[in-house]
């Protein structure tokens, strides 16, 4: 690694944390070069493959997830640092599964039941697309899914 405002490559670790949210360790570096001091997050690559629908196979992509995450919280009382944990939670899942592929549909799920258990909104917004509705009969169904459960918990 080279500092980023000199390009010096002598550097030295002033501070290292975990940031759980972030699935990542937050270093704290110093350029032995120029003295100046920059922060780097380094996380564990997850080597995955997505089966898509069409059957073609795409990396899996973090970036992906959380776009689609803001587009289904966007306007909702989710908050960013709210959803990163949750990709942190998602991510989690996926590398206790020790697989190197997963079917479009099984992440789908998974993301689908930490939505449901955080916002129905999101939940909602996410399921619209994720199941590619084109009827209303299919929304209402997902809606009265989502009452029912409530129902049952007392919510």
């Amino acid at each position: 690694m080279k500092c980023p405002f000199c390009t010096h490559d002598e550097l030295k670790v002033t501070d290292s944390r975990n940031t759980p949210e972030l699935n990542a360790i937050r270093r704290r570096r110093e350029c032995l070069g120029c003295g100046r001091r920059f922060t780097t997050f380094e996380t564990v690559e997850l080597n995955l493959q997505v089966h898509k629908r069409d059957g073609r196979f795409e990396d899996f992509s973090q970036q992906k997830l959380i776009d689609g995450l803001d587009a289904a919280c966007r306007h909702t009382q989710m908050s960013s640092e709210q959803i990163k944990a949750l990709v942190a939670r998602i991510m989690g899942d996926l590398m206790a599964k020790q697989t190197k592929e997963i079917a479009t549909r099984e992440l789908g799920e998974i993301v689908m039941q930490h939505l449901r258990l955080m916002d129905p909104i999101a939940y909602i917004r996410f399921a619209c697309v994720y199941k590619r509705m084109k009827k209303i009969d299919q929304l209402i169904a997902v809606i009265d899914t989502i009452r029912a459960k409530d129902d049952e918990q007392g919510v």
